[in-house]
């Protein structure tokens, strides 16, 4: 019944128990099946799953993406369909189980098997034997291996090589727990700072009694271990390259030479062939006799057949088997091995009760009921975690008044029970489910837990072993949708889908990802949590601070801890290491030397991350000493080196750079002693400077000698690693290009584009990006494979698309706006696929989430180049893209956008969507990669204007402020109609001034606070006798809390605001006469202790001129000015939003604020503008505090110190000027 042939096959049942096999003769190596309907007919198969054996037993199904493949078949009699294999089999027999079959007709097959012939010497290990392979000299340096052999097995444990040398080094392959373990180690280095053991766990359930494949490649410290198809690339711990054996390695067990500590492991038990070693193939040898074999028992060159006969249950299933009736003794063991937590095991009905068994969250369940005289419940359990796939062995014994569980044969798990009950067996079994006329019958197991999905063997039943091979024959029993002799179980979490660290669970039909802990987030771990960089941080909006940043997002690197910088323009990185500043350097070891170790607190890997993408590092060092030399240079060998990235001794110390033994005094040839180029190498003091040669950094280890003469003494200091620009990187062309934040491209025309190599995202993909548009459709991106593609696009002016197929169809995620996308505004879009799901999120608030199928497809497969804003005759985009990320990595869009027609780098517009960053009156300027805050007009600083604490700490501290070169900022004719002055200030002493404004006039403007600590504003203005004075009497501002202030005038209104720890007091009040601000006074004042920030008068923001040493300002100092995170916290209310009140109104928002806080506050507010208002309608008669002798001050100014006994102060005329 070949294909292409006349006739074929066709079975007389049409079900699901048909199948047909294919004898081969001998093993062959299988890589193709094709299958054809029956000759002339109307009879085929349409979708069958294909076996495998070599013995004709203990088949196993044929797996591709981690299922059990089902093949598609033909849709007619006489159309042939091949499928090449995705993996190569070796097997004798082949099975083709007939899925589904022509509506038609019947089942009806034709089939063609592809291959060739394959041969391999098999040797048979019974546990006893170890094959040693003895090496042609005593000790081998090996620099590069390659290790092959195949083995199946039932045990669980064993080891399959080991090879170790009198150093330390070694290399072992063992199963562990069904899973394969490799151990090697190339040794440690000198220092024993680093440890060469290295271990790699592959696989899961290998104790199958299947043949499985392993393949070692090392090639110095790169190895690449394969089982089953399946590679991992890793690289050995430690610092070197050979491995070291002595005298032999061994197959099979450990051998007679190895360390007693190498002991107490079990040999293999099983089967292996095509053992090779370095290009000798050991069992072509063995089989020579050309190696000794003396400690096999009996030497065989065949496989020994198991006895075991699996029964394979999926969730509709159940085994019935015969057994004693009306026995007083029940007996059944058997083996089982599952993943899910719960599931009916059996079941039989006594003559007068039930007996279940079954798992109840992992643990055996016994639950016996007899009624008797009355209903009696018996309840017992053992064991825990049973539903981890690996084979576990139950055994019940039950009679009368007793009962017995034990689980895998340990006497310690047993339970025993006294159960006053008589045992009467019905004489029927039932394994995995109970069915009974035509429908499952209803137990005491809750219904999710009734049906078992696992695999079954040696069940006995009254102390019999049952007869499978009779039941598959229907001479006994009776089964539905069971397999026979064949345990199908497959586990989800190898290959582990879950990334990053992420804890793999499963069930039998599905696994899930626990990310808790990993940084990463998703159905896979995949995406990171973090933003790449500080950057990012930046320009969402936060401020300086420590942050987690994780370089390349959805790649390998973990995410890390460092200090974000962003009080400049550009942001530094900071990563700090544990060597205290000014450590002594004592000690050292046989070679006369100290070793000092830094950790950064993070891998190579992540710092490498860090130094490779930063446009500029750097890292300060220190050496300060007393006869102790440094670098000995032009005499001889340096006494000290530091240790960098690659593991490399470096000669050269900060200030100097790579290939140059000196110091930063030898470079700028300022050394104290000309004949030396570095100070400590003629025992001068100190030898300090950058190291900024970024392929270096960080300092690992410094290495000090010269510390061991009589008097020497040295110290070691070793700054933070810190680094600016962008976090990210583009690696996907054969350079690499920087990338940042803001990388981007404008597209012009529908037809213009970028592309890019093609992208490898088989198993997991994340693309994120930036778009902003007039259009309302357009193709962001499209790579395609010769079926597979994938593509995201604007579909209408609020629909963002994501659409993809790996081979089970076309899938197509859709996102809507409830706005439109088209508003030349910026918008987010990420997309992600996995094998578990794929996801779409637009702006971070619109997305959906497609679970991806049980069955099928898993690999996304692709060969086009990817194409960046048109392909294939799509709608190209029109509009800019940024921050193209792909698997994490930033796509260099445009240094491919500059040599690309109809492509311009770069993208205008970001303060459009971004200039809302900008605090507190800062203005967003637009940048050719992004935007900045200029913060030139407020009282603020920092990145975003959010930035205005400063602190004074001590009295008699001033900051005074010439104003009369900032004339563009006054008016030309000299006198101000309007003015405003705004600041923050918290203080626990008094009295004091706060603010005190004034000209060459007598005009003045002062805000004090009283010996009691009430804040009192007082104007002089031209042509009155005595200031105007507001006094707040009713609160003491001096309680070292926060409070905000702000007083403007408008021709003859002033308007006063208070906020007092979040509460607010408007003041509305008339004056008469405008000020001369022509010039101000300087005197000298009692002081101020405490914090002042946010001054800002009219456009003028003094304390920032102050302390800002970039901005041009006449301002002098007397004292010191801190700059302080201190006391005042951030405006939120803006000090003008409230209306002003003209001379004749009411303040009608003072009286509403004053309602919503409290009674009692709207009672104060009413009261205080009726009692200004009342003392302004009155002619000169307005309330002051001014003494009588104020009038025989010297000057306007003088006129505050008179009023107050407390105050006392001179007054020098000059320039107008602020005192603070």
């Amino acid at each position: 019944c070949h294909a292409g042939g006349a006739g074929g096959w066709s079975p007389v049942d049409t079900d699901h128990y048909q199948w047909l096999q294919v004898d081969l003769g001998t093993r062959k190596q299988v890589t193709s099946i094709a299958t054809q309907g029956r000759y002339s007919s109307s009879d085929w198969t349409m979708q069958y799953r294909l076996l495998y054996s070599d013995t004709g037993r203990n088949w196993r199904p044929y797996l591709q993406d981690g299922n059990i493949w089902a093949f598609s078949g033909n849709s007619n009699s006489e159309s042939v369909v091949r499928h090449d294999l995705q993996h190569a089999i070796i097997t004798r027999y082949v099975r083709i189980i007939p899925l589904e079959w022509s509506e038609e007709g019947r089942i009806g097959l034709r089939v063609e098997v592809y291959g060739c012939s394959y041969w391999a010497d098999v040797i048979n290990f019974e546990g006893q034997g170890v094959i040693s392979y003895r090496f042609k000299m005593k000790k081998m340096k090996i620099l590069k291996d390659v290790i092959s052999l195949k083995f199946k097995t039932t045990a669980s444990n064993g080891v399959l090589l080991h090879g170790e040398g009198q150093q330390g080094d070694y290399i072992s392959l063992e199963l562990k727990i069904s899973k394969l373990l490799l151990m090697i180690n190339l040794g440690s280095n000198q220092y024993g700072s680093i440890l060469g053991h290295t271990s790699v766990t592959s696989g899961s359930l290998l104790d199958d009694d299947h043949w499985h494949s392993v393949i070692i490649e090392r090639y110095r410290r790169n190895v690449n271990f394969t089982l089953d198809h399946h590679t991992q690339h890793f690289r050995t711990n430690g610092e070197f390259d050979h491995l070291d054996l002595d005298y032999e390695i061994s197959f099979g067990g450990m051998p007679v030479s190895a360390k007693p500590s190498s002991g107490g492991r079990e040999n293999f038990v099983g089967c292996m062939e095509g053992i090779t070693y370095n290009g000798d193939n050991i069992t072509n040898l063995v089989k020579r006799k050309k190696i000794d074999t003396s400690s096999f028992r009996n030497l065989t060159f065949s496989c020994s057949e198991t006895h075991s006969f699996p029964v394979f249950f999926n969730a509709t299933s159940f085994l019935r088997l015969p057994g004693l009736q009306d026995s007083d003794t029940l007996s059944v063991s058997l083996s089982f091995r599952t993943w899910n937590p719960s599931g009916l095991l059996f079941y039989t009905a006594l003559a007068d009760g039930v007996v279940e068994v079954g798992l109840t969250e992992g643990k055996v369940t016994v639950y016996i009921n007899v009624a008797q005289k009355k209903n009696t419940r018996i309840d017992i359990s053992s064991g825990t975690g049973l539903n981890d796939g690996q084979w576990h062995n139950v055994y019940l014994h039950a009679l009368e008044n007793y009962a017995m569980l034990t689980i895998d044969g340990d006497e310690a798990s047993t339970v025993r029970t006294v159960i006053p009950i008589q045992i009467r067996t019905g004489g029927q079994y039932y394994f995995g489910g109970i069915y009974r006329d035509g429908y499952f019958l209803r137990t005491n197991t809750p219904p999710a837990q009734r049906s078992f999905q696992g695999c079954m063997q040696l069940i006995h039943v009254d102390d019999q072993l049952a007869d499978l091979v009779a039941v598959e024959h229907g001479n006994m029993g009776t089964f539905e949708n069971v397999s026979l002799d064949m345990c199908a179980i497959i586990d989800r979490c190898v290959s582990n889908h879950c990334e990053h660290g992420g804890r793999c669970t499963q069930t039998w039909d599905s696994f899930r990802c626990s990310c808790n802990g990993t940084g990463y987030t998703g159905a896979t771990c995949h995406t990171s949590v973090y933003e790449q960089s500080c950057e990012e941080y930046k320009h969402l909006g936060k401020t300086s601070g420590t942050y987690w940043i994780d370089p390349d997002g959805s790649g390998p690197v973990g995410p890390f801890k460092v200090n974000c910088n962003m009080t400049e323009d550009k942001v530094w990185t900071t990563v700090r290491n544990n060597l205290s500043p000014q450590t002594s350097v004592s000690g050292s070891d046989l070679e006369g030397k100290a070793l000092l170790q830094l950790n950064y607190n993070m891998s190579t890997e992540q710092v490498t991350a860090i130094t490779s993408s930063a446009e500029y590092c750097e890292q300060h060092v220190a050496y300060a000493c007393r006869m102790s030399r440094l670098l000995n240079n032009p005499a001889g060998s340096p006494f000290t080196w530091w240790v960098g990235r690659a593991n490399e001794r470096h000669y050269y110390w900060g200030g100097s750079g790579p290939g140059i033994q000196k110091c930063a005094c030898g470079i700028e040839r300022n050394c104290t002693d000309p004949k030396y180029y570095c100070n400590c190498d003629a025992d001068q003091t100190e030898d300090a400077g950058l190291l900024v040669y970024k392929d270096h950094l960080p300092v690992s280890q410094v290495v000090v000698g010269d510390t061991n003469r009589a008097g020497s003494e040295a110290k070691l200091t070793v700054g933070p690693l810190r680094c600016q620009g962008d976090g990210e990187f583009f690696f996907l062309l054969p350079v690499c290009f920087p990338g940042n934040y803001w990388n981007a491209a404008s597209f012009n025309t529908p037809a213009s584009y970028l592309h890019f190599p093609t992208f490898q995202g088989e198993t997991s993909a994340d693309i994120s990006f930036y778009f902003k548009t007039s259009s309302s459709y357009g193709v962001f991106l499209e790579n395609l494979g010769n079926a597979d593609f994938i593509r995201l696009e604007l579909k209408a002016a609020t629909v963002v698309s994501f659409s993809f197929d790996v081979g089970n169809g076309l899938v197509e995620l859709s996102v809507r706006s409830s706005t439109p996308l088209n508003d030349d505004q910026w918008h987010r879009v990420v997309a992600e696929r996995n094998v578990k799901e794929a996801v779409l999120q637009l702006d971070g608030q619109y997305k959906e989430v497609r679970p991806a199928p049980p069955q099928g497809h898993t690999r996304l497969e692709l060969y086009s180049q990817l194409y960046v804003g048109a392909s294939g005759g799509q709608r190209g985009f029109l509009g800019c893209i940024r921050a193209l990320k792909m698997n994490g990595v930033t796509l260099d869009l445009e240094e491919r956008a500059k040599v690309t027609p109809g492509v311009k780098p770069g993208c205008s517009g970001h303060c459009t969507s971004y200039g809302q960053h900008c605090r507190n009156g800062g203005q967003c300027m637009e940048k050719y990669n992004g935007y900045s805050c200029d913060c030139t007009l407020t009282a603020y600083d920092g990145p975003f204007c959010t930035e205005g604490k400063i602190q004074s700490q001590a009295c008699e501290r001033m900051v005074t402020l010439n104003v009369s070169s900032l004339s563009p900022l006054l008016p030309t004719e000299g006198n101000l109609t309007q003015e405003e002055l705004v600041f923050s200030f918290s203080t626990s002493n008094a009295p004091s001034i706060l603010v005190y404004i004034s000209s060459r006039t007598q005009d003045y403007l002062a805000v004090v606070l009283r010996h009691n600590g009430t804040l009192q504003i007082r104007y002089s203005l031209g042509g009155l006798r005595e200031p105007f004075t507001i006094d707040l009497d009713q609160r003491n501002m001096a309680n070292g809390q926060p409070h905000h202030i702000n007083i403007s005038r408008q021709e003859r209104n002033i308007r006063l605001q208070v906020i007092i720890m979040r509460m607010l007091l408007y003041l509305s009040m008339e004056h008469f006469s405008a000020i001369d601000p022509v010039l101000i006074e300087k005197y000298n004042t009692p002081g101020f202790v405490g914090c002042l920030s946010r001054v800002q008068f009219n456009d003028i923001a003094p304390l920032k001129a102050a302390l800002r040493s970039g901005i041009v300002a006449p301002v002098t100092t007397r004292g010191i000015l801190v700059e302080s995170n201190c006391g005042a916290s951030p405006l939120t209310i803006s000090p003008m939003a409230a209306e002003r009140v003209s001379r004749n109104g009411v303040d009608r928002n003072a009286a509403i604020i004053g309602g919503i806080i409290a009674v009692v506050i709207f009672t104060i507010l009413c009261t205080l503008v009726f009692l200004i208002r009342h003392m302004f309608r009155h002619k000169g008669s307005y309330h002051t505090n001014e003494a009588k002798g104020a009038e025989s001050a010297d000057c306007a100014d003088a006129a505050i110190i008179v009023n107050d006994p407390a105050f006392t102060e001179t007054i020098d005329e000059s320039k107008k000027e602020w005192f603070i």
